[in-house]
């Protein structure tokens, strides 16, 4: 027995030092609900939950973020969709000025209105916000291009083609036989030179391959739509001039043709007596003009090679018709219709052998041509176009009425008959107003939203003219209207991405609290037992504390 050391005392001690940190362990997880309350409790599992926690609280915010990208974007979607019906108002004004039976006093009521709706579109895309931000882009740029290009492609797909193909169809007889076209916008060589070409490659049975209709921009800006250009020479004129090119070039022996036939046949499908006029007065007379210009020597690419040109074949055009054939139009059918002939044999065969050969006409129009050319009415407004009142004491086609554009019932890039049309990309935006959606609680979870811009010019609109152009009216607000509907599209598909994000959000904030709780909070049931326990277990050290202190008074007995 030993009084100095108190094994049993100190054995207790540390039992009852155990079972009252593990009491105090148990009560700070009942009280606090947590099973791990410091790094001491679980420091792994601390850790774990810490970044879940992070998790919760960015999914928790992100699912918030993606609550606000849904009012933004359904502020925008509202916005458009007014701006679609305001659109549908424009283009109902614009189908009822096509009416023929409005004054012009009743169109320019129309435009009136139009003009108030066009300023309120133009209201909307400025004065659209959410939480102080504009939310569509403010540029000006049109989302249908370079309005200069824009305009000749609408001149080309609204009518030109088109006027231009029928009228080579009812007074020559041809048609393209299905080929491609391609329209050729960068087309130049400076302005105030050719202003257009066709070209292509010569192939079997002397056709031209892979046409291309190039337009030299610098030459057809403005386009001053419907008929382009400026007078004498509108834009529709010069590719009627062309598109007899293209469609001789697919309907004959076209390499074996002689230039100034093709050029003056061009020439008489839309008249040229102002031309003619124009180089008669500059080369002296019609003599000069005619001697100057030999159709059997080398073409001379002058204005008035073109103007000799274009009075011989109209010269030739009524010599056909005195011998009782259809003019122009039964010599270009038959070398449509008779492969590999040339001008020569198309000659003898329409007029009866009158004209053995094209050397034969040539010298009746060396001889007789300046005194047709005197008996041209060159003053009246009409242009000389066959058909016409002078070729044909038909109507008078004026400079603006011999390629009728308005009479064109087709639109768009497949308009023509004879020819598969190919139109350039021109490109166009309306400039973006860019928005990025934290939707994620990493980084990098992101989503990006554009908005284009909703103004007048922007959809191409903003030259709108019910007065005097309201088929171009209704071409330019469908456009615009389809514009619309897509960029309305890309909200919509945003919203329902964003609400997917929503609920996706949702569901794995749910997911991993209930992972977090797993590892973080307390088992009431668990740590009660274990409370009831380590209370017992504290309870029973106290005493047995209390009997070993007492233990080494035992060794006073010893001592009496």
């Amino acid at each position: 027995m030993q009084i100095n050391t108190n094994l049993l005392a100190q054995f207790g001690q540390r039992q009852l030092d155990s079972a009252s940190a593990k009491l105090g362990q148990s009560l700070s997880r009942l009280s606090s609900g947590l099973r791990v309350n410091s790094a001491k409790d679980d420091a792994a599992g601390l850790a774990i939950g810490d970044r879940m926690t992070s998790r919760i609280r960015g999914n928790n915010q992100a699912l918030r973020n993606a609550n606000d990208g849904t009012s933004m974007m359904q502020v925008a979607e509202g916005a458009m969709s007014t701006v679609g019906d305001m659109l549908q108002r424009v283009r109902e004004l614009a189908v009822q000025a096509a009416n023929g039976t409005l004054s012009g006093n009743d169109r320019q009521a129309l435009q009136a209105e139009a003009n108030q709706l066009l300023q309120g579109i133009n209201q909307i895309g400025q004065d659209t916000v959410y939480n102080g931000m504009q939310l569509f882009s403010q540029a000006q740029n049109s989302m249908a291009g370079d309005p200069n290009k824009r305009a000749v492609l609408d001149g080309l797909q609204l009518g030109w083609l088109e006027a231009s193909e029928r009228r080579i169809a009812t007074y020559f007889g041809i048609q393209g036989d299905g080929a491609q076209l391609e329209v050729n916008l960068n087309f130049t060589d400076g302005a105030g030179n050719v202003a257009a070409s066709v070209s292509g490659t010569g192939g079997a049975g002397g056709k031209v391959f892979n046409q291309f209709l190039n337009i030299d921009m610098q030459d057809f800006s403005p386009a001053n739509l419907p008929n382009g250009g400026s007078s004498p020479m509108f834009n529709d004129r010069i590719i009627a001039h062309e598109m007899v090119h293209a469609v001789m070039g697919r309907s004959m022996n076209f390499t074996a043709l002689s230039t100034w036939f093709k050029e003056g046949a061009a020439e008489l499908i839309h008249g040229a007596d102002e031309r003619l006029s124009i180089d008669l007065a500059a080369a002296g007379g019609a003599a000069n003009l005619i001697s100057g210009n030999d159709l059997g020597a080398a073409w001379g690419s002058t204005s008035a090679s073109y103007s000799n040109a274009y009075a011989a074949v109209r010269y030739m055009h009524d010599k056909l018709k005195a011998t009782g054939a259809d003019g122009i139009k039964e010599l270009m059918t038959y070398l449509s219709q008779n492969a590999g002939s040339t001008l020569s044999t198309a000659l003898n065969a329409v007029s009866g052998g009158v004209y053995a050969n094209e050397a034969a006409f040539i010298s009746d129009w060396n001889s007789n041509g300046a005194a047709y050319i005197a008996g041209m009415d060159l003053s009246n407004a009409d242009t000389g176009a066959i058909g016409g009142l002078d070729a044909d004491n038909g109507q008078a086609f004026t400079q603006q009425s011999v390629i009728d554009d308005n009479d064109a019932g087709n639109s768009g890039t497949d308009v023509l008959q004879g020819f598969k049309l190919v139109f350039p990309d021109i490109g166009g935006s309306t400039g973006i107003k860019r928005q990025t959606y934290q939707i994620g609680a990493e980084k990098g979870q992101t989503l990006d939203v554009s908005l284009g811009a909703l103004n007048a010019s922007a959809l191409g609109i903003n030259t709108v003219d019910l007065s005097t152009l309201p088929k171009f009216a209704i071409y330019s607000i469908d456009r615009a209207i389809n514009y619309v509907t897509q960029e309305r599209a890309k909200v919509g598909a945003t919203l329902s991405r964003l609400d997917s994000v929503r609920q996706n959000l949702a569901t794995a904030s749910e997911n991993v609290s209930a992972s977090r709780s797993r590892i973080m909070d307390t088992d009431f049931a668990e740590e009660t037992s274990r409370l009831t326990r380590q209370q017992v277990l504290q309870q029973a050290g106290t005493a047995m504390l209390a009997q070993a202190n007492t233990s080494p008074q035992l060794a006073l007995q010893l001592l009496r």
